[in-house]
């Protein structure tokens, strides 16, 4: 079953806890939603918010989770998005507390609460009002089952949430979960119904209570910061450091480049050393160059870090930003941190000095 029409849909990934966030959004409106966001990836996902032209206006949860900490304060502290979870969570701090039935809507985009709880309590599958879609957090996994053995886990009510309330959704319906840790992306009802080891065939709720109960798995390492920093909504701690330099309005992009732009740049030329790494034959072309910027190529670049003045912050610079991005990428590897490559490069520098 493919995507709908009219419907922006990206599934992103979070390498270090194998957490899926989903982002959809009415192609019309350009209205959004973030369905399990991480932390760590907030500027990943914010950039490409920005560059997709979109307005984020809620952050959805599928449950408290045991292995990350959840984006959407971030997100409401810096796009006034709403916070979106269930009502049996026992989270503080949510925008909206959904319950079994209530609806999200953006545009033309509507998803459905439908409780499934049994991995918590508060577990809610997120089902677009076709039917053709459902998030299913980690109630139901590609071939699997969300654990039972912590955080107000029970196997018999999670069998019941998959059997009445995931497995009656239509055999196409796209399946996406929480994690996968085998680097699958999606599955069907009817797959589940038919080959999920756990839940599937003809498992009685007996079997799958043995299945579960014996699967002897360590818990989470990042359970004792994740659930109660989840039940905050991800709010940090007071004397928490939040990773936006200090130093200027630097943007990643959904690419992972740090830029920033040309106007904060022109203002603040003393604050920041600029480098540019064009060819030398270039510094002589219709672009010109920068007064008192450095010269090294980027192809240079590596051999010769170690010549890189680090007593300011390092904007790279060249002929469009594509390889300044390049010389950022190379300068961060390094042990440079506070660099940044110039948005747009030497062409939007002249465009915003004409």
């Amino acid at each position: 079953m493919p995507i709908p029409d009219g419907l922006l849909f990206r599934q992103l990934f979070d390498l270090a806890s194998s957490t899926y966030t989903y982002l959809l959004a009415d192609e019309a409106t350009r209205e959004a939603v973030l369905v399990d966001p991480v932390f760590e990836q907030f500027t990943r996902d914010r950039a490409l918010v920005r560059e997709l032209g979109l307005t984020l206006r809620f952050t959805l949860e599928t449950h408290v989770h045991a292995d990350h900490v959840t984006a959407a304060w971030r997100f409401r502290d810096a796009l006034g998005s709403r916070i979106v979870l269930s009502r049996q969570s026992g989270a503080e701090g949510a925008d909206v507390y959904a319950a079994d039935g209530d609806t999200v809507t953006v545009g033309a985009l509507t998803l459905a609460a439908r409780a499934t709880p049994g991995h918590t309590n508060g577990c809610t599958t997120w089902v677009t009002a076709d039917r053709r879609l459902a998030f299913t957090g980690d109630a139901l996994l590609i071939r699997g089952a969300g654990r039972t053995d912590f955080q107000q886990g029970d196997p018999r009510a999670l069998y019941r949430s998959i059997r009445t309330r995931i497995f009656t959704l239509p055999d196409a319906c796209l399946l996406y979960p929480g994690h996968d840790y085998e680097g699958r992306t999606v599955t069907t009802v009817g797959e589940e119904k038919r080959w999920n080891a756990r839940v599937g065939g003809d498992a009685s709720e007996d079997d799958f209570v043995g299945y579960m109960t014996n699967l002897g798995l360590p818990h989470p390492k990042q359970i004792a910061i994740a659930v109660p920093a989840n039940l905050r909504c991800g709010e940090p701690a007071p004397d928490a450091v939040i990773d936006a330099p200090a130093w200027g309005p630097v943007v990643r992009t959904f690419g992972g480049v740090p830029e920033i732009e040309p106007t904060w740049v022109a203002e603040h030329r003393s604050a920041v050393t600029l480098l540019d790494v064009r060819e030398t034959a270039e510094l002589t072309g219709d672009l010109g160059r920068i007064p008192e910027s450095l010269h090294l190529p980027l192809g240079e670049l590596r051999a010769r870090v170690a010549d890189v003045p680090r007593d300011r912050p390092i904007v790279t610079l060249c002929r469009s930003g594509r390889r300044s991005a390049q010389a950022s990428a190379i300068l961060e590897k390094a042990g440079i941190r506070d660099v940044a490559s110039l948005a747009g490069g030497m062409i939007g520098w002249r465009a915003l000095r004409s």
